[in-house]
């Protein structure tokens, strides 16, 4: 039987709190100055809101502004704004409370459209702390806006646990935040040139001016201009107004600066998302392809803005991998992030937004396919081995990615990819019911692969794969237009009735011969077979139907893979010279000798390697000096 029961609080040690807050919430220190520009941008937000029913809050200085001032001398970083200030109440409430946030509670006061207008964005309470990862001491110097000049306040901390408080007449009203910066961190952080990159950083598209004293030079006569103050970020994001205003030139400045890239773009796609989810996505298709575009180690993605304040470059999330090589911006009113707002939480917000991207992104290419060939071509060109990722990884847009695949086909004597599927089933013979391709390492393996002979003699076109990835693919993409891939090195070729006649009497009446290969090659093949692939070639070697292809088998050996052995089907063209000349041998030694240098001629034809190089040497010598 409970006696008697209490709810109580949970007891912490403010000063290992703030310590935590210093020490692991900020991976980066030079944070802390995004964090005081975002609060003084909160202020001046706040104050515009309230000002449209009580225009007296101005004071007569409706000039809106955030100031960034230095001495080197006294080792302090002032950041001063004119927003709504701080009365002795919120001060001790705000400041003193940790993770207690203003913003998040003014927000909670405005309706429902005005919240939606805001560009307010503090939400956690603790980025005011990230001032003690680089100062000592900080002294803030605060009048709430409609308040007297006496009520004015000085709060002041070094981060120990404790602050004090007092009353101090401000004439001004809007905050003064007095960073004692460390003597370590001040040669770092007091320099014009240092603030100037951090606010270009970090800060440039916050809608509110931030200014700088202009660096004093001398006049002819030695003497010192007086400092006049300079804006110092953009104050707009390009991104966020409509795509009207915007000229097709401020969209390739924009994406120079975005991914510090010479070239201009091939197309981009700029849209504003309002409803469930409000964000701005503006996406680039660059010209050329990175130096490090298949480096696992490298991350490629987005840029991430939250209010126009900067998050993270490489925002991974919003992309799948195949289409890491578009540029941009992703600029969210609201997203899952982390305490310090360093790293983004996965949840079905970002998944949305990702497959929104993702949609764009491939509509914007596929539009570009049709509209405009030539640049699509030029695209195809750098970025294709990367979206031939698309279908193995994505069987959701698996249907749009196949059509903006591009192939190498027998139809053409380049290398260049440039077939579509469609383009290939449009020139398909007659009563031809599957899509035939050759795999190899290379062009040139697959364009004179002794597999094609026969799709050579009887006009078939067949696709040209050479792409490491390609194996993958072709096993990711089912059917197209109810056509069946079909790889001309693995399994039967079934081109018409006749072949197969043809065949099976080939077959009876070489069975003697067919079933002594098969003795002297033992275990290196499954079986011999008459062929119906070759016209030119004495023999071939085939994967059976149910087997791993051969490149594909060349490939896992080649990234260390042990693979179960698998046998090869060797097949035999009774056509050739060579092939009839082999079945009148009454030797036995000599038939071993033909039959082995046919053998592993068939599989250097194929793109295969030799376990014994020196032997077939050996074994050709012989028969040369025999002839």
């Amino acid at each position: 039987m409970t006696m008697k029961q209490q709810t109580m609080g949970f007891q912490a040690d403010v000063k290992q709190v703030l310590n935590l807050v210093v020490n692991a919430m900020y991976s980066n220190k030079e944070i802390f100055l995004r964090e005081f520009i975002s609060n003084a941008s909160d202020a001046l937000d706040k104050i515009r809101f309230l000002a449209l029913t009580n225009g007296g809050l101005y004071e007569n200085d409706s000039d809106l502004q955030i100031s960034l001032e230095f001495n080197e001398k006294l080792k302090t970083l002032t950041i001063t704004d004119n927003g709504i200030g701080l009365s002795w109440d919120e001060a001790v409430t705000n400041l003193g409370t940790i993770a207690k946030s203003g913003t998040k509670e003014f927000i909670s006061q405005l309706s429902g459209e005005q919240a939606k207008d805001s560009q307010l964005i503090g939400q956690f309470g603790v980025g005011f702390y990230s001032a003690f990862i680089v100062a000592d001491k900080v002294t803030v110097a605060s009048r709430r806006a409609g308040l007297p000049a006496e009520e004015g306040i000085v709060w002041e901390s070094n981060g120990e646990g404790e602050f004090t408080i007092a009353k101090k007449t401000k004439a001004e009203r809007g905050t003064q935040i007095t960073l004692h910066l460390k003597k370590e961190e001040a040669d770092e952080f007091l320099s014009d040139w240092k603030l100037r990159s951090l606010v270009s950083k970090y800060s440039d598209h916050i809608c509110w001016p931030i200014v700088m004293k202009k660096v004093v030079t001398e006049d002819k006569e030695g003497k010192k201009e007086e400092p006049e103050l300079e804006k110092v970020n953009k104050a707009t994001a390009l991104w966020t107004l409509q795509k009207a205003d915007i000229s097709d030139d401020d969209y390739k400045a924009l994406y120079k600066h975005l991914s510090h890239d010479y070239q201009e773009p091939l197309v981009w796609s700029h849209n504003h998302v309002e409803g469930k989810q409000d964000y701005i996505c503006l996406l680039y298709v660059p010209a050329h392809a990175p130096f490090d575009m298949f480096q696992q180690e490298v991350k490629h993605g987005l840029k991430l803005y939250v209010k126009r304040v900067f998050i993270m470059d490489d925002a991974v999330q919003f992309l799948p991998r195949y289409l890491r090589f578009i540029k941009g911006v992703v600029d969210a009113s609201d997203l899952p992030l982390n305490v310090s707002r360093e790293l983004l939480q996965d949840n079905k917000q970002v998944e949305g937004i990702r497959n929104a991207c993702t949609k764009r992104t491939l509509s914007m290419l596929e539009k570009l396919s049709t509209s405009d060939p030539e640049k699509y071509q030029t695209f195809w060109d750098e970025f294709g081995l990367v979206l031939k990722e698309g279908p193995v990884e994505d069987f959701a847009n698996r249907d749009v990615l196949v059509n903006l695949l591009r192939f190498s086909t027998t139809n053409s004597d380049i290398e260049k990819q440039t077939v579509t599927l469609t383009d290939y089933v449009s020139r398909m013979k007659e009563g031809q019911d599957k899509i035939y391709y050759v795999t190899a390492s290379s062009y040139n393996a697959a364009k004179n692969s002794p597999h094609l002979e026969i799709f050579k003699k009887k006009g078939i076109e067949v696709l040209l794969l050479s792409d490491r990835i390609d194996e993958w693919l072709v096993s990711y993409l089912g059917e197209y237009n109810g056509k069946k891939w079909q790889s001309i090195s693995k399994g039967k070729i079934e081109l018409g009735d006749d072949e197969q006649a043809d065949k099976a009497h080939e077959e009876e009446n070489m069975a003697p011969m067919l079933k002594q290969m098969k003795e002297v090659l033992g275990d290196r093949v499954k079986d011999v077979h008459v062929t119906t692939r070759l016209t030119d070639s004495p023999a071939c070697v085939v994967a059976d139907e149910q087997d791993m292809g051969l490149e594909m088998q060349r490939i896992l050996q080649a990234s260390g893979q042990k693979l179960p052995k698998v046998q090869p089907i060797f097949e035999i063209n009774p056509e050739h010279a060579l092939i009839k000349r082999l079945h009148g041998i009454q030797d036995d030694a000599l038939f071993e000798q033909w039959v082995m240098v046919l053998f592993q001629q068939a599989l250097l034809a194929e793109g295969g390697q030799l376990d014994n190089p020196v032997d077939f040497v050996h074994r050709v010598n012989q028969l040369l000096m025999n002839a």
